[in-house]
């Protein structure tokens, strides 16, 4: 069968994280995603370390099976030129902050009128509307606004910075919800829409349980002081003898009652959501845990139903039998940087998986494809060149 988004052109004008790991995940599945990027730099992707064989490895990751084309959209040459890429287009992704695709003659209003169809997604940190929708916001700006650092951390303590970037990664998933609403939408009606994407809405989307306490009790949540943050011992995290640590998170009854025997302390069992027995359940959990290895509690532990799992690093997660039966580490073949190791994608279609079609594109590798597909002819392209459109 053929790939599910094959057909759909995608033009992509985004940088950074949330834009192009949409279009990542559209280009996985089919689109022809054609990322394009200013004649004398590119994303700043290719450049960002570690590097192989001197490019960016998150930019081998996230561009892959894309297309590049360099164009100055500054120019009237290159918006006449991004004009007739829009008529074929199905989708247009970028992550300016609000005014300036306005200021460059590429917003949606302007686009539409050229193709009615257009399915135009903005992706930025606080939306299109608002007070704050001039003000500029990276990752941890959102985390902090929206209030989730103040729920990350131990009780009393300073917030935690979180180990990922959770609104750039939210927004961008919210930003692929959208454009398949959309063009899903767009086979009904026949038009396309604008998708307003906000970094702060996508993460506080993202909160109905905090939310939905305060709301229900009238109570702030603080961090550590909540039930899934820190206040119950069958929902924490416990250093081993060796200084590495296990996330126990059993909720369930019948999970419960299997560690507390596991451990060798079942007169615990019956305490569970007891609140005034909550410091002494912590103690002993402590204590136990530290009386063997990570290695020697996940032999205890293993099929076993009891819901603990290690605290794992990064390369204990890339080599681990359970990722690479998922196929979420995988190899690329690269005739440019060698062959190395690509993230997987998380969804898993039965007739019509990902694949790796290709390798991330060179700078501009593609422009005069692209360029000859809309009717280009070779004076016109080398007029272009020589002109510093691309």
């Amino acid at each position: 069968m053929a790939p599910p988004l094959e057909g759909i052109k995608v033009l992509d004008l985004s940088l950074f994280v949330p834009g192009p790991f949409s279009t990542m995940m559209l280009a996985d599945f089919g689109a022809e995603v054609i990322k394009i990027e200013q004649p004398d730099q590119g994303d700043f992707n290719r450049d960002l370390p570690p590097l192989l064989n001197g490019v960016g490895y998150r930019h081998l990751i996230l561009n892959r099976n894309k297309k590049s084309m360099t164009l100055n959209l500054k120019s009237e040459e290159g918006k006449k030129v991004f004009y007739r890429l829009v008529r074929t287009a199905d989708v247009i992704i970028e992550n300016c902050r609000p005014g300036v695709t306005s200021r460059l003659g590429i917003d949606y209003n302007t686009v539409k009128e050229i193709n009615p169809q257009i399915v135009y997604c903005s992706i930025t940190g606080f939306g299109q509307t608002g007070p704050n929708r001039m003000v500029p916001a990276q990752d941890l700006n959102i985390m902090a606004y929206s209030g989730v650092l103040s729920l990350t951390g131990k009780q009393n303590g300073s917030p935690f910075i979180p180990g990922m970037q959770i609104a750039d990664m939210a927004s961008a998933m919210m930003a692929v919800n959208g454009i398949l609403l959309a063009l899903y939408s767009r086979q009904k009606t026949g038009l396309g829409q604008y998708i307003d994407i906000s970094m702060l809405d996508s993460v506080i989307s993202m909160l109905p349980s905090d939310t939905s306490f305060y709301l229900g009790s009238g109570k702030v949540p603080l961090r550590g002081e909540t039930r899934l943050t820190g206040t119950l011992p069958n929902y924490n995290i416990y250093k081993t003898k060796d200084d590495r640590y296990l996330a126990v998170a059993a909720l369930n009854k019948n999970f419960w009652v299997n560690l507390c025997n596991l451990i060798g302390h079942p007169e615990i069992a019956n305490d569970l959501n007891i609140e005034e027995k909550n410091q002494v359940v912590f103690d002993i959990l402590r204590g136990a845990f530290a009386k063997k290895t990570l290695s020697e509690w996940l032999t205890l532990f293993k099929d076993s139903d009891t819901c603990v799992s290690p605290v794992n690093n990064i390369d204990e997660v890339l080599t681990d039998p359970q990722i690479i039966e998922r196929q979420m580490l995988i190899d690329m073949d690269d005739e440019k940087s060698g062959n190395y190791k690509q993230i997987g994608n998380p969804i898993k279609l039965s007739g019509t998986p990902f694949k790796l079609y290709n390798r991330a594109p060179e700078l501009g590798e593609n422009t005069i494809e692209v360029l000859r597909e809309c009717g280009y002819d070779e004076d016109e392209i080398l007029n272009l060149k020589n002109n510093g459109v691309i």
